[in-house]
């Protein structure tokens, strides 16, 4: 049985990332892994002329910050010993027991997600996709791996940087954003944009100053009077902070206003957090009685989370000096899950609470997808899949009041097959909101919409395949069309995209 006599110096440093919510065997345990990788990767030195295992205790600390537990944090610094040591998983299995070695095992088979020819990148992508829907705990030790991974990219040679960097900004980021995991989309991306686009970010980050500098002094006033009038009216778990917006956020939203930043108002915003949620809808209230609030600029996310759970009260306001401010306003909780998302259901193990439903469903599908494709297919249908899975979502209403999660831009008929394939295979009419509207129409956020079938109707639109946004509608529809005439399909050949 492996283990320290006495505390290193290293592990007593380590320790300090470590709250009161781990208990004496929680530590024993980390304990137990840090000194036991520590010897596993002896001698053995990063690209940056660091000890190799100065990136092991990184990666396990940046799991400490997001509060897992133990075990979690033990497999991350276990994550790299069976590939670049001579310890192997069955070494592991035997000193730190079944489930800390599954998730290093798993971790250990997505291996380096490179570019070494379409078929291995393809193949490696697949492996991820499974272990996510597996357990994904694994795929927070993956984030933190890649986090520190994308902290040290300077020390490699720009080609690879510039592959590492696509890869998190295509792959890594919108996968932080599906499970709700804010933080690390936000800096995936920051750190991807900066070497993918240089002069742009450099640009960027140059705004982002020049605003902070102009809106600071607004700001202080603000976070004053605000938390004063909020404790003076008796608003329980006050906590005020800034946000500044992530440099490749503002560079897409500038994107969108053709660089007129003047459109822009959330670049530095002011959070409230309180105790619960009708002490968010009172200190929104509150805030309003303070200054005057901006027509159309009142969102409500907590009545409609986003489909990836994000919940917040955003509003933007005028101070007294005529300053555009921007607000939101949620419970501490929902901040925690707004920042750490999914992670945030394993901070506590006492709880007992499981993820969000929607937020992990998604894995679940594209771990079908995957095992549906052979190598070849999945390559060519990459691009399809991550604008179905990856890209912004969106919520829609049926009437029975069943909340369905599409894509952004996606169509009645999209909804119909995510329905059923039956529903989709008879569509002839929808109602948006009450208002009878085509088919192809792009639903929104909160959109309240029936479809209507023809139950003698048989086969679907071959026109429909023009506008659907979704895979799974854009292949139930060639399979109807294919298993009902058989002569059609080479024509269709022409629609796939």
């Amino acid at each position: 049985m492996f283990g320290p006599t006495a505390m290193s110096v290293e592990f007593e440093k380590f320790r300090e990332v470590l709250d009161s919510r781990y208990s004496q065997d929680d530590i024993a345990l980390i304990e137990r892994a840090f000194e036991y990788a520590k010897e596993a990767h002896t001698g053995q030195v990063r690209v940056t002329g660091e000890p190799y295992f100065a990136h092991s205790s990184t990666v396990a600390a940046k799991l400490a910050d997001l509060k897992l537990p133990s075990e979690v944090i033990a497999a991350g610094i276990l994550h790299d010993v069976p590939e670049d040591t001579a310890r192997t998983i069955d070494d592991i299995s035997r000193e730190f027991g079944e489930d800390i070695a599954s998730m290093v095992g798993a971790v250990t088979k997505l291996g380096k997600v490179k570019y070494r020819g379409e078929d291995r990148y393809a193949e490696n992508l697949r492996k991820m996709f499974v272990a996510m829907a597996q357990d994904v705990r694994v795929i927070f030790i993956k984030f933190a791996d890649r986090m520190h991974n994308m902290e040290t990219l300077y020390a490699l040679e720009e080609k690879k940087r510039v592959r590492i960097a696509k890869e998190v900004l295509e792959i890594y980021a919108p996968i932080a954003n599906r499970l709700g995991m804010g933080e690390y989309r936000g800096l995936f991306e920051d750190y991807a944009f900066k070497y993918l686009q240089p002069k742009e970010y450099s640009w960027t980050q140059h705004l982002l100053e020049e605003r902070v500098k102009k809106f600071g002094p607004a700001m202080e006033r603000a976070l004053k009077n605000v938390d004063f009038e909020l404790r003076k009216s008796g608003v329980q778990g006050v906590e005020l902070h800034g946000r500044v917006k992530h440099c490749y956020s503002l560079h897409r939203k500038l994107l969108r206003y053709k660089s007129d930043i003047s459109k822009v108002y959330d670049i530095v915003a002011l959070r409230i957090l309180v105790k619960d949620i009708p002490a968010c809808y009172a200190a929104l209230g509150i805030l309003h009685g303070l200054y005057t609030p901006l027509p159309g600029r009142i969102k409500d996310y907590i009545a409609q989370p986003k489909p990836n759970g994000y919940q917040s009260l955003h509003t933007s306001v005028f101070d007294d000096q005529g300053s555009v401010l921007e607000f939101q306003i949620r419970t501490h909780q929902m901040h925690e899950e707004t920042e750490y998302g999914v992670a945030a259901h394993w901070r506590y193990k006492e709880s007992g609470t499981t993820p969000n439903e929607r937020q992990v469903r998604w894995m679940e599908e594209l771990a079908q997808i995957q095992k549906e494709l052979s190598t070849t297919d999945f390559m060519q249908h990459l691009n399809e899949l991550k604008l179905d899975m990856f890209s912004d979502r969106i919520f829609v209403f049926t009437p029975r009041g069943d909340v369905i999660d599409l894509p952004e831009h996606s169509t009645p008929i999209d909804l119909a097959y995510a329905i059923h394939s039956e529903i989709g295979n008879k569509a002839v009419q929808t109602r948006i909101n009450g208002e009878i509207a085509s088919l192809d129409t792009p639903l929104k956020s909160g959109d309240l919409c029936e479809i209507i079938v023809d139950r003698n109707r048989q086969l679907p639109n071959e026109d429909w395949l023009n506008f659907v946004k979704t895979r799974h509608a854009r292949e139930k529809i060639k399979d109807a069309l294919r298993g009902n005439k058989p002569g059609l399909w080479s024509s269709l050949m022409k629609h796939v995209r």
